[in-house]
C-alpha cells in the first residue's frame, strides 16, 4: 500500500488542481452574481496553492510513476510555476474586463482550472497517451473560453475555426503517434528512444510518423504554414480570454517538443531539424511581414506570436542542451512580455470599448506617461531592443544555433527581427508622437494597474539582470 501511494505522490499538484476546479465547479452554483468573487478569489488561491505543492514535491532526480506515463522533474516542476503564475496574472487582468461585458461567471474560472489541469499534463507527460490526453483537455477549454460571449457573432466564428483545425490538428497528432507505436510497438517516450537507437536503416513508417507529430505541433504552436487560426482566434476572442490563450499554453507547448522530439526521439534530429528549419523560416518571414500591414493591435500580435514562434523553434534545431534551454528561456520570456501587451489592451478597454485598434493608443504619453513606459518597455522587449528581456532571449538562440554550424539561420532571424522592429517601434511613435483621439481617463483596477506595473518592471529587470532566470533553464534542462 505505501508503494502504491508513493506512485501518486510527484501527482499531488495535479491532484490539487482537479480538487479546486472541481470544488469551484460546484461551489459556483449556489453563488448569486454579487457573489461571484468568491469564484474569482478561489481560483487565485488554487494558483498559489498548486504552487506551493509543486514546490514541496520538487524532485532532485526525475521520477517516472504510473507505469512510465507521468515523470516529475526539475524542468516539469519550473514550467509549472510558471503556469501558475502566468494564469495568476490572467485573473488579476481579466477580472474587471469580464464583469464590464457580463462574461464574470464560474464557467470562466472553472476551464481556465481546467486548462491549467491540461497544460500540467502535457508537461509531465512521458508517454504518447498521457499526452495526447493532456493536450485534448487543454484544447477543449479553450474552445470552450473563445466562445464564451456567446452574442458575440465575432467570438462564435473564432471559436468555430479553432475547433475545426484544432481538431484537424489532433487527428494528425494522434495519426503521427499511431504510426510511432506501429514502428516501436510502445507508447512510452523511453522505450520509443530506445527502439530508435536500435534502429540501422531508415524505418519509412517511423520518419512519416514524425513527420504527422511535427504537422499537428505547428498546428497547436501556430507556425507558418499551420498558423491560419492565430490572427482569428487572437482578433475574435474576448481580450481576457486572447490574452490567456496566448501565454501559458505557449509554455505547454515547449514541454510537449522537448519531450516528444527531445526524450523521445532525439536520435532522429537530422530528420525532424529539416522540417524544423523551413517551418521556422516561414514563420519568421510571413509572420513579420504580414504583421506589418495590420492595423488591428490584437492581429498584429498574432502575426508577432507566429514569428516569435520562429524563433522559439531554432533552440530546438540546435538539438542541443543550450539550446533546449534558450528555446526554454524564450518561451517564458514571451509568455511573460505577451502577458503585458495584452494586459495593456485590457487595461485602454472599458465597456463598449476594446482598446484593440493601433490608433487607440495614439497620445497614450499625454494621458498616462508611466502605462505608455510599461507599453515602450514591452514593445522594446518583444523587438529584441536591449536591455530588455527579449534581447537576451533571442540572443539565447541565435547563438544555440550558431555553435551548430547554422550561422545562415541566425542571419534570417537577426534580419526579420530587424524587419518586425518597425511595426513595433510604430506602435511607441503612436504613444508619444501623436496627439490622443481618446481623452477619456484609464479606469484600471487598483490591482490590475499594480499588476500591470509590475509585469513591465519585471521585463525590464530580467533584461537588465538575465543570469538567474537563464541559469535557472540551464540547470533543468542538463
Amino acid at each position: 500500500m505505501t508503494v502504491a501511494l508513493s506512485e501518486f505522490a510527484p501527482l499531488l499538484p495535479e491532484i490539487f488542481i482537479l480538487t479546486m476546479a472541481c470544488a469551484v465547479l460546484i461551489i459556483d452554483l449556489y453563488l448569486t452574481d454579487k457573489n461571484r468573487h468568491i469564484s474569482y478569489l478561489l481560483a487565485l488561491a488554487t494558483m498559489a496553492g498548486a504552487g506551493i505543492v509543486t514546490y514541496i514535491v520538487m524532485p532532485t532526480t526525475p521520477e517516472i510513476v504510473l507505469a512510465g506515463t507521468f515523470i516529475s522533474d526539475q524542468m516539469s516542476a519550473v514550467l509549472k510555476m510558471f503556469v501558475y503564475l502566468i494564469t495568476a496574472g490572467v485573473l488579476v487582468y481579466s477580472r474587471q474586463y469580464l464583469v464590464e461585458r457580463d462574461l464574470f461567471k464560474g464557467e470562466f474560472y472553472v476551464l481556465v482550472l481546467f486548462a491549467v489541469l491540461g497544460m500540467m499534463v502535457m508537461i509531465s507527460g512521458h508517454n504518447m497517451l498521457s499526452i495526447y490526453l493532456g493536450l485534448e483537455l487543454l484544447s477543449l477549454c479553450l474552445y470552450a473560453l473563445v466562445a464564451l460571449q456567446r452574442d458575440s457573432s465575432t467570438a462564435v466564428e473564432a471559436a468555430m475555426k479553432y475547433f475545426v483545425l484544432g481538431a484537424l490538428a489532433s487527428g494528425m497528432l494522434l495519426y503521427g503517434m499511431s504510426m510511432i507505436y506501429g514502428a516501436s510497438g510502445s507508447l512510452d517516450l523511453m522505450e520509443i528512444a530506445e527502439h530508435i537507437k536500435g534502429v540501422q536503416e531508415k524505418d519509412l513508417v517511423l520518419l512519416l510518423g514524425v513527420v504527422f507529430i511535427i504537422v499537428g505541433l505547428a498546428f497547436k504552436l501556430g507556425a507558418v504554414p499551420f498558423h491560419m487560426w492565430v490572427p482569428d482566434v487572437y482578433h475574435g476572442a474576448p481580450t481576457a480570454i486572447t490574452l490567456f490563450i496566448s501565454t501559458a499554453p505557449k509554455i505547454a507547448g515547449f514541454a510537449i517538443i522537448i519531450r516528444l522530439m527531445a526524450d523521445g526521439m532525439g536520435d532522429l534530429q537530422h530528420y525532424w531539424q529539416d522540417f524544423l528549419i523551413v517551418i521556422a523560416v516561414l514563420s519568421l518571414i510571413i509572420g513579420n511581414i504580414i504583421a506589418i500591414a495590420q492595423t488591428n493591435l490584437k492581429r498584429m500580435l498574432a502575426y508577432s506570436t507566429i514569428a516569435h514562434m520562429g524563433f522559439l523553434l531554432l533552440g530546438i534545431i540546435a538539438g542541443t542542451a543550450e539550446g533546449y534551454s534558450a528555446a526554454m528561456f524564450y518561451t517564458i520570456a514571451y509568455a511573460i512580455m505577451g502577458l503585458g501587451a495584452f494586459g495593456m489592451i485590457i487595461l485602454l478597454s472599458r465597456a463598449g470599448f476594446e482598446a484593440d485598434r493601433l490608433e487607440d493608443f495614439k497620445g497614450l504619453n499625454d494621458r498616462s506617461p508611466w502605462y505608455a513606459f510599461i507599453m515602450l518597455i514591452i514593445m522594446f522587449s518583444m523587438a529584441g531592443v536591449p536591455p530588455a528581456l527579449g534581447f537576451w532571449a533571442k540572443l539565447a538562440v541565435l547563438e544555440s544555433v550558431v555553435n551548430v554550424g547554422l550561422t545562415w539561420l541566425a542571419i534570417i532571424a537577426v534580419v526579420m527581427s530587424i524587419v518586425g522592429a518597425f511595426y513595433y517601434i510604430r506602435l511607441i511613435k503612436l504613444m508619444y508622437f501623436d496627439k490622443a483621439e481618446d481623452t477619456a481617463l484609464i479606469e484600471g483596477t487598483l490591482d490590475l494597474k499594480a499588476i500591470l506595473s509590475a509585469n513591465g518592471i519585471a521585463i525590464l529587470a530580467l533584461g537588465i539582470f538575465p543570469g538567474a532566470l537563464l541559469a535557472i533553464c540551464t540547470n533543468v534542462m542538463l
